[in-house]
């Protein structure tokens, strides 16, 4: 049976890894296994540069942190080697960069689980299909591209019966 400190420590983990999930819009879980640590390393940076936070954790833990937010249906996904990224702002970027990363490695190194989004969990299809957004930057600029070849048009328009207007008035 394990000692008193052991089981604080333990459960000073999982009030740890509860607060890091309330605090998250977004997380994936991974199965990392086979990648190189310079692979790894690599994942890291870029997970870290979009301010996601990529970590591996035990099962148990994160189940039981899992069952503090209240987030069910992960259950499943939690066997064999399990990483978490989690995000407090994007609710996209862990799935975009985790599943680009994926892509290129390979189903045998490196293979999306699960994931979830304000509280919604998604499959390990769920999550290929949130990899495919593209993210809000992106979006907004191509909003915004969409809303400016009609206002230039329309500028056009009005400068055209102006010019019109000032000929007719000459």
């Amino acid at each position: 049976m394990p000692s008193n400190a052991v089981l604080e420590a333990k459960k000073a983990k999982v009030d740890q890894l509860t607060e890091a999930l309330k605090n998250s819009v977004a997380g994936v879980l991974v199965d990392y296994k086979g990648i190189t640590v310079e692979e790894d390393t690599k994942l890291r940076k870029e997970l870290r540069e979009a301010g996601v936070n990529y970590f591996v954790e035990k099962n148990t833990m994160l189940l039981r942190a899992f069952k503090n937010v209240g987030i069910e249906g992960l259950e499943e996904s939690l066997n064999g080697t399990t990483a978490i990224a989690l995000s407090s702002e994007d609710q996209t970027a862990p799935a975009r960069i985790l599943g680009k990363f994926a892509e290129n490695a390979g189903d045998e190194k490196f293979n999306l689980k699960a994931g979830f989004v304000e509280g919604e969990v998604y499959d390990q299809a769920g999550v290929v299909a949130l990899s495919k957004i593209p993210s809000k930057d992106v979006l907004l600029a191509q909003l915004v591209g969409s809303l400016q070849g009609p206002m230039q048009k329309l500028a056009a328009a009005v400068k055209a019966v102006a010019d019109k207007k000032s000929e007719e008035a000459a």
